[in-house]
């Protein structure tokens, strides 16, 4: 069957299938649960008017309980077996997890790319908006800054892999140290420092993201504000920190949180640029070290990233209600 009679058919049957859906349980709760007749028909009426909501809400419910729900406890239930799955072995994989150092400098190198990446890409964003905002060739410098989200992030780790190349020919720093006659090195292989020269490859990406939410937020500032701080003596600086970004900030939120997710399933930057090595590990590489060998200990890996992306997930929607408020 061609993909376009497929994409038709899927169409035809999930349109079909919701409509026939809603129509068929319509009647079977008017016509057969609470028929609207006889000496209790007013109270049918309202009976059926509270459950018909949960009808038209049960569709969604049970696609988010079988795409989202069943797979969360059906990988914490396949953590507590062995890689065969034949053996329970309760919490032993969760043991011998926080036993590795590996695993321990994972989720230190991670906790890292939290603190960092998304204080920076946010930053910049918000001063690259405000900076580009009032000048002539503000939307050229935008465009150019933003380009980098249409790379995918192995794209762009194969670019900043020749911006770090030991080579003096290729790589930017060792020719930089090149022409000051100090001797070559491999920027991916400093300890501890080669994680921030992986972390600045995403803040490159995610801050056109930061900066066109963020201008987007700056120009929604009433200009009655910014002219009344102005009027009152306030410096650039007082109008930028003390008028305009508390006005923005629950924009800022959503950005920061929105960054700190997508840091918590990075992979393919480290994957692509050492692999792991050099204590660069974070957790998405080392999940996917034991994926093809270590089934059990791989859903565990994952389980303990869902539970460190579930803080951030929930603080969003709180600040997210208080913005609607």
């Amino acid at each position: 069957m061609s993909p376009v009679l497929q994409g038709l058919l899927t169409i035809i049957i999930g349109v079909g299938g919701c409509v026939g859906y809603f129509y068929a349980s319509n009647i079977i709760l008017d016509k057969v649960i609470f028929p609207a007749k006889g000496p209790q028909a007013g109270q049918n009426i309202n009976r059926a008017n509270r459950v018909r909501p949960w009808l038209f809400l049960f569709p969604a419910m049970f696609a988010l309980g079988l795409y989202l729900v069943y797979p969360v406890v059906g990988s914490f239930y396949r953590s507590l077996f062995n890689r065969a799955g034949d053996d329970f072995i309760g919490l032993a994989n969760y043991a011998n997890l926080f036993a590795e150092s590996a695993f321990r400098t994972a989720v230190f190198n991670n906790l890292l790319w939290v603190l960092v990446v998304p204080a920076m890409a946010t930053f910049l964003g918000l001063l690259v908006a405000q900076l580009t905002d009032r000048l002539a060739w503000g939307n050229i410098a935008k465009s150019l800054i933003f380009m980098p989200m249409a790379i995918s992030f192995v794209g762009a780790s194969l670019i900043w892999k020749f911006v770090y190349s030991a080579n003096p020919d290729i790589g930017i720093i060792n020719s930089i140290r090149d022409s000051m006659g100090l001797d070559p090195l491999d920027p991916l292989q400093i300890p501890f420092w080669n994680n921030f020269f992986l972390m600045f490859i995403l803040v490159w990406i995610q801050t056109g993201f930061a900066m066109v939410i963020l201008s987007a937020a700056l120009r929604g500032i009433p200009e009655e504000t910014i002219e009344a701080a102005i009027i009152d003596g306030a410096n650039p600086l007082q109008v930028f920190f003390q008028i305009k970004v508390p006005q923005i900030m629950g924009t800022i939120v959503v950005v920061w949180t929105t960054i700190t997710i997508l840091v918590l399933k990075v992979f393919d930057i480290v994957y692509t640029m050492t692999g792991g090595n050099f204590d660069t590990e974070i957790l998405p590489s080392y999940m996917m070290s034991f994926m093809f060998r270590d089934d059990g200990r791989a859903t565990a890996v994952a389980f303990v990233i869902m539970v460190m992306v579930l803080p951030v997930m929930i603080w969003n929607i709180r600040q997210a209600r208080k913005e609607m408020r």
